[in-house]
């Protein structure tokens, strides 16, 4: 187990929300080995381990580029820092021009302030076509134009030992609602006797974007149709609704069933938690499917759809405005989002953005790792043994009866060129909530109001 843990803390190391990482990364100008036709794509770091699906598939596009006859390739540069580091460096790099980015990876949520500010070109529309996950493809526009088309996608998942339960004398357990999460804690908290168990369950709560997707899955449980700008990115919301969110993030975040280092945990911290034994249940990513299975067996660890309504995310590729090679550029989104490449990224464990992947028609041929059983013991990585449990056509076995449906009923953050403004005011307006003396929800709804509109204008 301690060898196991060992694994999982390094495979964290590059883990972020939006697959990001800390890190040094390659230079992010021209190199000495470009070729007059290399599309340089930026990115953040690729959580699948160090022989990243990502740069199994630009090389597969590369060959076919030498095998055509073609001059053009291209070279993957991962930026380091964490994806709000990384949104700066972008910004800055395109507004001035001072990095030759052609494709630039970007987190869902900056796809307006990227389109708004000309930073990217429009794509056609035919990139983002009826076999991408529908919630998924409404990440892709902007004042009705495609700037950008999803790559991999992302959802919040409810994971859980299986064996806490168990041990606890839990035969039914209900996880499809908050209270009968609260109710199964309750119980846990009442009978395990670990030396590890602290609390019934953690997530992502420090005063970063993982504060931000919580609160707003809160929101979204709370309220029916929940918004809080309109098409424009401009701000809609009203204290009443405001105060019906807190209420619910107040009830799923409270001492009596939270791990109290969750108010400082990022992805990392709360995962590491998990695997340490520390709680039952962990809000998280499905990045960490794979890594999570190098700790638990399948007997002890257990996925569902998060309770309620739960956070899309994950990253989408676009063209950037002074690119020379836009066409080519264009046709390496094509061929990095096409049907094969994203059940490449399905069973190297993203969340693939169409539908088609989590069926049996399509296998992934163009990267190294497997998508059939015929070799179970494989890494999609090419990494060593594949602790994944997987399906009979070879994908990770949670993909076609839990993650595709969570993604299908996932609810988007506000879309607005101004989201930079709407986080950090999100985030910490509601700070006082998970302190020592959480303020009235009234009160609080508002302040954070009143905030929002300077953020937001409507």
């Amino acid at each position: 187990m301690v060898r196991r843990l060992a694994a999982l803390l390094a495979l964290l190391m590059v883990a972020a929300c939006t697959g990001g990482g800390d890190g040094e990364g390659p230079p992010a100008v021209p190199s000495a080995d470009d070729v007059p036709g290399t599309i340089v794509v930026a990115s953040g770091r690729d959580v699948t381990g160090k022989n990243g699906i990502r740069q199994q598939l630009i090389d597969a596009w590369n060959s076919e580029q030498r095998r055509s006859g073609s001059e053009y390739r291209a070279r993957l540069v991962e930026l380091p820092g964490s994806a709000d580091e990384q949104r700066s460096q972008l910004l800055g790099a395109l507004q001035s021009g001072s990095a030759a980015y052609d494709v630039v990876n970007l987190d869902v949520t900056w796809v307006p302030e990227f389109a708004a500010a000309g930073l990217v070109r429009p794509l056609p529309g035919n990139l983002v076509d009826e076999d991408v996950v529908p919630s998924v493809a409404g990440t892709a526009r902007w004042d009705g134009e495609v700037y950008a088309v999803p790559f991999n996608s992302d959802v919040g998942l409810l994971y859980y030992r299986r064996d806490y339960l168990e041990r606890a004398g839990v035969r039914r357990a209900d996880l499809e609602s908050w209270a009968g999460v609260r109710d199964l804690v309750e119980t846990l908290d009442s009978r395990l006797d670990e030396d590890a168990y602290d609390k019934g369950w953690t997530t992502q709560l420090a005063a970063y974007e993982g504060r931000t997707v919580n609160a707003v899955e809160a929101f979204a449980s709370a309220v029916d149709d929940f918004s809080l700008v309109d098409e424009e990115g401009r701000y809609t919301g009203t204290v009443e609704d405001l105060a019906d969110g807190i209420a619910e993030l107040g009830r799923r975040t409270g001492r009596p069933y939270t791990l109290a280092d969750a108010v400082h945990s990022d992805e990392a911290a709360s995962l590491s938690d998990f695997a340490a034994g520390r709680t039952a249940f962990l809000r998280h990513w499905p990045y960490v499917y794979p890594a999570l299975h190098r700790t638990f067996t399948k007997e002890q660890l257990g996925v569902v759809p998060l309770p309620g309504r739960a956070v899309l995310g994950g990253q989408n590729l676009a063209v950037t405005s002074s690119s020379p090679r836009a066409r080519s550029a264009t046709d390496l989104i094509r061929f990095l989002t096409g049907r094969e490449s994203e059940r490449c990224l399905l069973d190297a464990g993203f969340a693939a953005t169409r539908v088609s992947a989590y069926g049996d028609g399509v296998r992934c041929t163009t990267a190294a790792g497997p998508s059939a059983p015929a070799s179970p013991s494989a890494s999609p990585t090419g990494e060593g043994a594949d602790p994944v449990p997987r399906d009979a056509e070879g994908r990770p076995a949670h993909a076609r009866t839990i993650l595709l449906p969570a993604l299908r009923k996932a609810v988007q953050r506000p879309r607005t060129p101004l989201y930079g403004a709407f986080t950090q005011t999100f985030t910490a307006r509601l700070g006082p909530l998970l302190g020592d003396d959480p303020p009235d929800e009234e009160e609080l709804a508002a302040r954070l109001d009143e905030a929002l509109r300077e953020a937001l204008p409507g």
